[in-house]
């Protein structure tokens, strides 16, 4: 497949275009090549402006080569706990198999899937990774089923992102689920109040029982 080049694109980010494109080959192994790939990266590369990081984010963005960003759950990987996130990368948005997508990118927030086997370590069911997978395909899909899910997923167009100047954060873009919509300040501060007084006095009688049972020793 012939190199797409980056039009007006610094140096940086055409270099970390073929970084990307390498390591999703690595990933792939022997699967055979497809029109798109992907890279897990840590989430930081969704908003870092370090090393000029905002300006290689703006490059993929504006090449059209970002189709859709997963932000994955934390503790999903054994030898880290800095929270991932999947890169979905395509040359040819237009193809003909699927419906023209040049002017949006998808974005997934899977933060809250998955579930917790232990302490440190969180895994996605099998449930959880279909439901993140279809979401992706019928969003593709000529006549797909997709529909924007809040809290979940979003189909952005390329102007909103530009509007927030290239931060590629899914929950930027998802907002909050209906019931978190419905979120009711005073009454949860309230609850959150009177559960720290009540945790306060609860400190106090330890406090004093702790101070008695001291008292009671003799050196």
């Amino acid at each position: 497949m012939p190199e797409i080049p980056i039009k007006e694109a610094p140096d940086k980010a055409a270099s970390m275009e073929k970084q990307l494109w390498k390591s999703a080959d690595k990933l792939r192994k022997n699967i055979d090549a497809a029109e798109y790939k992907h890279v897990v990266l840590a989430k930081v590369s969704l908003t870092s402006k370090t090393s000029s990081e905002d300006e290689i984010r703006k490059a993929l963005v504006e090449a059209r080569l970002v189709d859709c960003i997963v932000n994955l759950p934390a503790k999903l990987f054994l030898n880290t706990q800095i929270p991932a996130c999947l890169w979905f990368l395509s040359r040819n948005k237009a193809n003909s198999n699927y419906r023209n997508r040049t002017d949006e990118i998808l974005f997934i927030d899977a933060r809250n899937e998955g579930h917790l086997i232990n302490r440190r370590t969180r895994e996605l069911s099998g449930d959880d990774i279909q439901k993140i997978a279809s979401t992706y395909h019928e969003w593709r899909k000529i006549k797909g089923k997709y529909e924007d899910i809040k809290g979940f997923c979003a189909s952005v167009s390329i102007k909103r992102v530009n509007e927030l100047d290239y931060v590629l954060t899914p929950g930027r873009y998802v907002g909050l689920p209906d019931e978190e919509d419905d979120f009711n300040f005073n009454e949860r501060f309230s609850s959150l109040k009177a559960e720290f007084e009540a945790q306060l006095k609860e400190e106090a009688r330890l406090n004093k029982l702790i101070k008695e049972n001291l008292e009671r020793i003799k050196l």
